[in-house]
């Protein structure tokens, strides 16, 4: 999911009440307690380090502060402080439609729930939205805008409805290529994507890039299946949960961007390195975009499909 529920209003919001929540490290395996607090309007996505000095404490969720993609997606401020794996929040909090937030944690990662950012969006949701006075920004796609790292590309072309495509090979025989495009209205990203997990293979390295460290190394991600266990016979949510999961993780890193993105992304072979590397593109190009109000992106859409088909769409879009 690109964009924050436009349903929500032309307005940004925040968390109406704390969310608490205790779990265990991806990467270290350490106990880590986080909340998410309610921040003011135009400040965006926050962490804050409670085990290091206030002074050096927060990090910004910005694609400027990305600093390692090897593994996952790790942030860092002027200070050296980093903060790992929060490319599953960031999806959680774009798709319950969050603007502004403040997550205080007590490590250098975030805890793993059950390997997919469902049961964030449960806890989000139950706490509620608060709507700031201030109006919701989104960059509106107006030329397209590729990059490529090997085999790997991504190219995000313009559409008034977000939509994204992921197309996923794997080296291991026993994964069969996985192809899956979403138009992300109707609640697509609460039922189709954040339910997916991070699946892994005891012993398969990366398959998306062979100059990183594999995001399916057992050694830094025991994922949920292994070498005891047979693909086929696992219980998996989806048939195709390796690319959903993937489309999971590339929204969670565009939300890096800082707003709502309207376009039509097209990913084969994804990964943390190469949405980055889109992000820093996107913003290098600046001909290629408009940071648009929601009013006027609504109108747009408007425009382009009909009165009655926006209509049709919004309402689709509806909380449950």
């Amino acid at each position: 999911m690109f964009f924050s529920n436009p349903v929500l209003g032309a307005h940004q919001y925040t968390l109406a009440s704390p969310v608490d929540y205790t779990g265990v490290g991806l990467l270290g395996g350490k106990r880590i307690s986080m909340a998410l607090l309610p921040a003011a309007a135009d400040r965006g996505i926050r962490f804050r380090r409670g085990d290091v000095d206030s002074e050096r404490a927060v990090i910004e969720a910005s694609w400027k502060n990305v600093v390692d993609t090897q593994t996952c997606t790790v942030l860092g401020n002027d200070h050296g402080i980093t903060i790992s794996c929060v490319d599953i929040l960031l999806a959680a909090l774009r798709g319950c439609g969050v603007d502004n937030a403040i997550i205080e944690i007590d490590g250098d990662e975030l805890p793993m729930l059950d390997g997919s950012c469902a049961s964030l969006m449960s806890m989000i949701n139950r706490a509620g939205l608060q709507r700031q006075n201030m109006p919701r920004l989104g960059l509106w796609i107006e030329r397209p805008i590729e990059v490529r790292l090997g085999e790997r590309y991504a190219i995000l072309n313009p559409s008034t409805i977000p939509r994204i495509t992921v197309n996923v090979e794997f080296r291991d025989p026993t994964i069969e290529p996985q192809c899956l495009s979403l138009e992300m209205v109707d609640h697509v990203f609460e039922r189709e994507v954040a339910p997916a997990r991070s699946l892994g293979l005891a012993g398969l390295v990366d398959p998306f890039d062979t100059g990183e460290p594999g995001f399916y190394d057992e050694k830094r991600q025991p994922g949920l299946l292994d070498d005891r266990i047979e693909l086929g016979k696992w219980r998996l949510r989806y048939h195709d949960e390796f690319a959903r999961y993937k489309m999971l993780e590339c929204i969670g890193d565009l939300a890096l961007a800082g707003c709502a993105i309207f376009g039509h992304l097209f990913v084969h072979q994804p990964g943390h390195r190469l949405t980055v590397a889109l992000l820093q593109e996107l913003f290098n190009n600046r001909e290629s975009w408009s940071r648009l109000s929601y009013d006027v992106i609504l109108g747009r859409i408007a425009q382009d499909h009909g009165e009655q088909a926006l209509q049709a769409k919004l309402t689709s879009m509806r909380p449950h």
